[in-house]
């Protein structure tokens, strides 16, 4: 007997033990306080908190099955040749199993609260590509992908990344609605293929969120913005007003004054597992990643919150559960989660999306030229500072301000273009920093853009020798839908 007792005393220790965060922490369930081992206070023998740590040395023997989730009271039941009353350990047996609730802490709670508040705004994005059948002429959709976005308003519009929807013809959106009573949207659909994979929440058998159900709606393009990798797509509520009052609407936060060591929460559904939660801390803020489009996106947020394949397009929250960023982007040799995941800032993404809702495109600041890449002017040329201008655009402001494209002349020979080396001040290395500096600007204002312009000289010994001239042109940025470049 003296045996057991030691075994199921050290096995209830072990399951306490994880719980006791400090010192001085009680750990209270009904009318039983546990306390724990190195607890000043509780040194005196006549104390009650030194009489329960002597009940605590008896108790584990009959109240083991309940610490391991076990409500069965008749198994535990206390012989009466002890001399602690049996109501007093009988107390322990509750709806909750006494494991779950010690263990439970603020910061614990606070995470399952946010996960339970902001789930239902993410959604689960499939995408299809069409092809004809070979036998026919009738046309099939392909899946071709999946991934994640959250909605922005109660008008049905769905944030996400570009590269999501990048190569698709036609998406469907899976969203949590309430079960309320309320009628089903008529738009709502039985898709024929999901990408989702089984125990999705809202779906049959699932055991978290059973009051809500799995609704899916074909969803249109409302307008891209590749440079910033940001789509913002549409169910049709339209036909049904009261489906609007069902759509919950993420939360945003801001995405500025972030600091590094900050607590991070993402949520997606990384291969094809729906509405998955990691956590983690903001590891660097201000990098710089890709677009599609090629350009820069700057002052990307980094989190060490596990971001993997399917994830894009869905929320990264603060600690209050607010959006911070857009995940977009994994560093990783493996093309899984290493630990280092991109966001795009929320400040980013609010502007452009407001634009692209009521406007269906960005209207960007540009310069009025076409470019080199760096690299390879570097290789091509050997120049190894500044951004080299291949074409200056007919009837453009940076035509008549005076600037030069690469040119052949009459004889045959290469002429090599204006370098920009500064912009406003701002100093242009390569084309990611000509792009950031243009965009500080609007259409229509001037800008004050520095070049080296190559200039031949002759020697006195009758050689040419080739010299940069440092020149500087005020230049009117012209905007991105303007009709005389896009013409030109």
């Amino acid at each position: 007997i003296s045996v057991l007792v030691t075994s199921y005393h050290q096995a209830a220790s072990f399951v306490l033990r994880p719980c006791r965060l400090t010192t001085k922490s009680r750990l209270r369930n009904k009318h039983i306080t546990f306390t724990t081992a190195d607890d000043d206070d509780a040194l005196s023998s006549s104390s009650p908190d030194n009489q329960r740590r002597k009940l605590l040395s008896i108790v584990p023997i009959y109240t083991l099955p309940f610490l391991l989730g076990e409500t069965n009271t008749a198994s535990a039941a206390v012989p009466t040749s002890t001399a602690v009353q049996q109501t007093n350990v009988v107390a322990l047996s509750s709806t909750k199993s006494l494991s779950s609730t010690l263990c439970a802490d603020s910061e614990e709670e606070a995470r399952i609260s946010i996960f339970e508040r902001v789930a239902p705004s993410v959604v689960y994005i499939d995408t299809f590509k069409q092809k004809q059948d070979v036998f026919s002429t009738d046309i099939m959709e392909i899946p071709i992908g999946s991934g994640s976005g959250f909605i922005w308003d109660n008008e049905g519009h769905i944030v996400t990344n570009f590269h999501v929807i990048q190569q698709a013809k036609s998406a469907q959106i899976a969203i949590l609605t309430p079960n309320n009573g309320m009628k089903s949207s008529s738009t709502a659909i039985e898709p024929a293929y999901t990408s989702v994979r089984p125990g999705a929440l809202g779906s049959n058998g699932s055991t978290t969120f059973k009051d809500f159900t799995r609704t899916v709606y074909k969803a249109k393009v409302v307008g891209v913005d590749p440079t910033k990798d940001i789509a913002v797509l549409k169910v049709d509520t339209e036909d049904n007003s009261s489906i609007k009052n069902q759509l919950r609407p993420i939360q945003l936060g801001t995405s500025t004054g972030l600091r590094v060591g900050q607590g991070s929460i993402a949520i997606g559904n990384p291969f094809g597992l729906d509405h998955s939660l990691t956590t983690g801390v903001l590891s660097g803020i201000g990098r710089e990643v890709k677009s599609p489009s090629g350009r820069p996106i700057s002052n990307v947020i980094q989190t060490d919150a596990a971001i993997n394949p399917g994830n894009s397009g869905g929320p990264l929250l603060d600690s209050k559960g607010r959006v911070i960023g857009m995940a977009t982007a994994i560093y990783s040799p493996s093309g899984a989660s290493a630990g280092i995941g991109f966001a795009i800032p929320v400040d980013t993404v609010n502007y452009i999306v407001t634009q692209l809702i009521d406007n269906g495109q960005i209207v960007r600041p540009l310069l009025g030229v076409s470019i080199l890449d760096s690299k390879q002017a570097r290789q091509a040329l050997g120049i190894t500072k500044g951004v080299l201008i291949l074409e200056v655009k007919p009837g453009t402001p940076a035509a008549a301000a005076g600037l030069k494209g690469l040119r052949r002349t009459d004889s045959g020979i290469i002429e090599i273009g204006d370098i920009i080396i500064a912009v406003e001040g701002a100093s242009i290395e390569k084309e990611g920093d000509l792009f950031r500096a243009i965009e500080e600007y609007k259409p229509g204002d001037t800008v004050k853009v520095a070049v080296n312009r190559p200039q031949i000289e002759v020697t006195e010994s009758g050689e040419a020798d080739i010299k940069l001239k440092e020149i500087t042109f005020s230049v009117k940025l012209i905007a991105s839908d303007d009709s005389t470049f896009i013409q030109k």
